[in-house]
C-alpha cells in the first residue's frame, strides 16, 4: 500500500510539474500574442497617415472643384444683378427725366 501511495504521489507531482509547465508555455504564448498584437497597432498607426492621404487628398480637390464652381455662380450672379440694378437705373432716369419733363404724364 505504500508502494501505491508513494507512486500516486509521484504521479501528482509529476502531474503538477506538467500543469506548471503548461501554465508558464500557456503565458508565454499570451504574452507574445499581446506582444504581437502592440506592434501591428503600432505600424498600423504608422501608417494610418498613408492610408488617409489619398482621401484627403480628393476631398480636397472635390472641395476646389466645389469652391470654384460657386465662385463661378457668383460671378455670373453679380454680372446679372449689376445688369439688371443699370437697366432698373436707366428706367429711373428715363422716368424721372418723363416726370421732370412733362409734370401732366
Amino acid at each position: 500500500m505504500d508502494a501505491q501511495l508513494q507512486r500516486l504521489l509521484e504521479a501528482e507531482a509529476r502531474a503538477q510539474g506538467i500543469i506548471d509547465d503548461a501554465s508558464r508555455q500557456r503565458q508565454r504564448l499570451i504574452d507574445e500574442a499581446l506582444a504581437a498584437v502592440r506592434e501591428a497597432e503600432g505600424r498600423f498607426e504608422a501608417g494610418r497617415g498613408d492610408l488617409r492621404a489619398p482621401f484627403l487628398h480628393e476631398a480636397n480637390g472635390r472641395a476646389d472643384q466645389m469652391v470654384a464652381e460657386l465662385a463661378r455662380k457668383y460671378g455670373e450672379r453679380q454680372r446679372a444683378l449689376r445688369e439688371l440694378a443699370s437697366r432698373h437705373e436707366s428706367e429711373a432716369v428715363d422716368a424721372a427725366l418723363t416726370l421732370l419733363l412733362d409734370p401732366a404724364a
